[in-house]
């Protein structure tokens, strides 16, 4: 389990942890991409066999300490790829997690989760919030699906593991009808393709309509010059979806991982004017 230097401004966590090393998602922009995980990550899956003995005592040290706070399960990978069926990685550590009253994040792209709702229901019920946010919110689990185009052909290019775009709003529909604050990251929006006004506004009229509590609206990071890293991937899927779009992207990101601040400014008023006009909160807490 790592110990952020601070909590994440948006997610809440002050922790992660992750059950596995690589992810069937397989998103061609993921940000881990540039790393030692390899061009298709679903085929350098790692099991981290020895994980739950490790975060036990972790677990318990940060208890006794009274260190409690949000652990994001599944930050450099999905919690509920498609080999947790099996391996019950993500199963073990939310049960440690509620052997300690840990408050629990996950972000997913994938409806196994529904697989967990009675053991997320105990961990929401017990968890113990950190004492800066007990009077703010009365949830100790937060739930959200990655959401980065209602396009589905775009979305099969893109993240071909995972569920499709409109299945994964229908999940968190079924997440709040289970009681859970439930929301989408519509992270990350894709410059000139799901970042105009229209496209973010289907993003974000569907998350209202299907009672998502919150949306994030996030741009989109591309890493290296590698074959395996996600800047060289996600062009050579520009390439072939609308080649015309590739200098644009040449323009904005030039050699940065990055766009501009101004790019990021214009994305957030765009976010900000959408969910004013839908009525949906632009962060977890109210």
């Amino acid at each position: 389990m790592n110990k952020h230097r601070k909590r994440d401004s948006w997610f809440l966590d002050d922790y992660s942890v992750n059950p596995y090393e690589g992810c069937s998602c397989n998103c061609l922009y993921c940000y881990i991409r540039g790393s030692k995980y390899g061009e298709n990550m679903s085929e350098t899956l790692a099991v981290k066999s020895n994980a739950l003995g490790i975060l036990e005592k972790q677990l318990a040290s940060r208890a006794k300490k009274n260190q409690y706070g949000f652990v994001a399960v599944g930050s450099g990978t999905d919690a509920y790829i498609h080999q947790e069926k099996e391996k019950k990685m993500t199963e073990g550590m939310l049960r440690l997690l509620l052997k300690y009253r840990f408050p629990v994040f996950i972000s997913t792209k994938c409806t196994l989760i529904t697989r967990d709702i009675e053991l997320l229901k105990e961990i929401d019920k017990t968890a113990i919030l950190p004492d800066d946010l007990k009077n703010k919110m009365k949830h100790g689990v937060v739930l959200s699906v990655s959401v980065s185009t209602m396009n589905e052909k775009i979305s099969n290019m893109l993240e071909s593991g995972a569920s499709p775009p409109l299945q994964r709003l229908q999940l968190i529909k079924k997440l709040k009808e289970e009681g859970f604050l439930a929301g989408v990251n519509a992270i990350p929006v894709l410059p000139f393709i799901s970042d105009t006004e229209p496209e973010l506004e289907k993003i974000i009229s569907s998350a209202k309509e299907h009672n998502a509590d919150y949306i994030l609206v996030g741009g989109l990071t591309l890493f290296g010059k590698e074959k395996a890293d996600s800047k060289t991937l996600f062009y050579k899927f520009l390439d072939r979806y609308d080649a015309s779009l590739l200098p644009k992207y040449q323009k904005l990101y030039g050699e940065n991982f990055y766009t501009s601040f101004a790019y990021q400014n214009e994305i957030k008023e765009k976010a900000d004017r959408l969910c004013a006009k839908y009525k949906i909160r632009n962060r977890i807490l109210e």
